[in-house]
């Protein structure tokens, strides 16, 4: 009989062991065919506001909770500063480059801080390598 229930005792040992032990996959539904990836499976839903409504309102600009999405101005009525914040704007390589006595005032701001930001990066590198 202790053999009987030892042999029992082994038997489920082994069993949650292998549990343990094999793989499992996560429970989901079946994968469509051709889902994998961002194809043709993930294209927008057709919107439904009209053409009206989406050129005259920045449509999900409200970060209000009772608010409106902001209605679409005339270019003139935008501060200037606004069409200049996508301009490239000079790398410190091409700053070293040029004369600092002729830079403007913005440049040569922009120069100071790249210059700043490369030393404290390489004295850091430098720090760390001892």
């Amino acid at each position: 009989m202790s053999n009987l229930r030892s042999m029992r005792v082994i038997t489920m040992y082994k069993e949650s062991a292998r549990l343990l032990v094999s793989r499992t996959y996560a429970a989901g539904g079946a994968k469509k065919k051709g889902s994998k990836g961002g194809a043709a499976g993930d294209t927008p839903k057709a919107s439904t506001l009209s053409k009206e409504v989406k050129s005259t309102t920045v449509v999900g600009a409200n970060i209000l909770k009772d608010g409106t999405d902001p209605k679409v101005m005339a270019d003139a009525e935008y501060p200037e500063w606004l069409w200049h914040l996508l301009d490239k704007r000079p790398a410190l390589s091409e700053l070293q480059r040029k004369d600092a006595e002729t830079l403007p005032y913005e440049d040569l701001k922009r120069f100071v801080k790249l210059d700043n930001r490369a030393r404290i990066k390489e004295n850091n590198s430098v720090k760390a390598k001892n």
